[in-house]
């Protein structure tokens, strides 16, 4: 594969796995003098950059295919709904949602406490 072909997650993979292999002492694949590796401080990831670079680097990428499905497609059922149809659903989605507020106003009134209060407060 040429450079220019690997994404950019595919170039930080390789390049992750290389410096760590030259970090654990690994030896170098190019050649690169002493005023060099200087130059970079003797890091291990621009040192596995340059070398990637110079496209010498023995990591593979394999990017799979997806699996060949044979067989007959299905066709799709469009189903058609009309305008009453969709004013049927809304108003009963709307009545859902009444029932479900009158449901909570039930099991939390407001006014028990008030209520509770003045009955204590008359005895």
């Amino acid at each position: 594969m040429k450079i220019e072909e690997f994404t950019k997650y595919e170039k930080a993979r390789v390049l992750g796995a290389r410096a760590l292999q030259i970090a654990m002492n690994a030896p170098l694949l190019i050649k690169i003098e002493k005023e060099d590796l200087e130059k970079v401080k003797f890091d291990a990831l621009k040192i596995a950059e340059i070398e990637f670079e110079s496209g010498i680097l023995p990591i593979m990428v394999k990017r799979p295919f997806p699996k060949k499905k044979e067989g007959i497609l299905k066709k799709i059922k469009v189903q058609k709904v009309s305008d009453s149809e969709l004013e049927e659903k809304e108003v009963a989605e709307e009545e859902e949602i009444a029932r479900e507020g009158e449901i909570m106003e039930l099991a939390n009134p407001e006014d028990e406490g008030d209520l509770a209060g003045d009955e204590g407060g008359e005895d």
